[in-house]
């Protein structure tokens, strides 16, 4: 039988976790996470990393490995990925199972990257110190100008995201957009691409659950446990930027909460939109 990776994929909240899990127990494979934000060891509330009883039914690769104080990259997990794809095939494994909701982790596996320009330190230096005196939208009209597929397609919500592209615009002087790779690399193995998808409103549903929930199991108090690390790249994201603001004293907690449920709603439409430009994914909804 050919060698198969299939890629579980779906917006936040669908329900990816355990459908992969009982996809890779009937596969007799371990679960290669996606996820850009559940690679992290010190976030765990705020990413939804599975929980003890899912990480003990099946082997999960890519579940807090790295630190947030790395500059973990999508280039670096295509890297790191492949590697341990290769291995598992090695050892007997036909089927694998892979999933995440980073779309660009995914598209990394699948078609590779071109060789993007390595971060400049004191670029990236002067463009953080924008985002923390002015928000990320000060960086927003700059991607719209030289990159309006970017913006068009990237998360704005993602400080980590906007300022990337920005940074690779201004070095390259290219669109970040022009290096996706018009000709995808050679993979030995085939793909098949699943995503998950539930009616909108229950969708939302589950988003404002699970922030509740989160809330519930102490994602303030994580989020306070990381304050002298707040501008680590890895933090720039929802979930923990809202519960900065009010640590801060920017916002009420309640208001804190309503745009985290808010900017999540926003996080998964962009993940939909994501997978709906490749025709080659089967949709499933649950």
């Amino acid at each position: 039988m050919p060698r198969k990776i299939v890629i579980v994929g779906g917006p936040t909240a669908v329900g990816k976790t355990d459908w992969s899990i009982e996809l890779a127990l009937k596969a007799g494979s371990p679960v290669i996470s996606c996820d850009s934000r559940q690679i992290y060891k010190e976030m765990t509330i705020g990413t939804a990393v599975p929980d003890a009883s899912q990480l003990a039914a099946v082997k999960h690769y890519f579940i807090q490995t790295v630190s947030i104080t790395e500059d973990y990259t999508a280039g670096r997990y295509e890297i790191e990925a492949l590697d341990l794809i290769h291995r598992l095939f090695e050892q007997g494994h036909e089927t694998l199972v892979m999933a995440g909701g980073s779309g660009f982790y995914a598209d990394a596996v699948c078609h590779g990257l071109d060789d993007i320009p390595d971060a400049d330190p004191a670029l990236r230096r002067n463009l953080n110190e924008r985002i923390a005196a002015e928000g990320v939208e000060s960086l927003w009209m700059d991607l719209r100008r030289m990159d309006p597929e970017a913006y068009a397609s990237i998360d704005l919500a993602n400080p980590a995201r906007v300022l990337r592209a920005v940074e690779v615009c201004l070095l390259s002087g290219r669109p970040f957009s022009s290096f996706k790779l018009r000709e995808p690399k050679k993979r030995d193995f085939e793909i098949e691409k699943i995503a998950l998808t539930r009616p909108r409103e229950e969708l939302y549903r589950r988003i404002d659950a699970r922030v509740d929930k989160m809330m519930e199991e102490g994602l303030l108090e994580e989020v306070r446990s990381l304050t002298e690390r707040r501008y680590c790249k890895a933090l720039q994201t929802v979930g923990y930027k809202e519960l900065f603001s009010y640590l801060d004293g920017a916002v009420t907690l309640d208001e804190a909460v309503r745009q985290i449920k808010s900017n999540t709603r926003r996080y998964a439409r962009k993940q939909l939109t994501w997978l709906r430009r490749d025709p080659s994914v089967r949709w499933i909804e649950i």
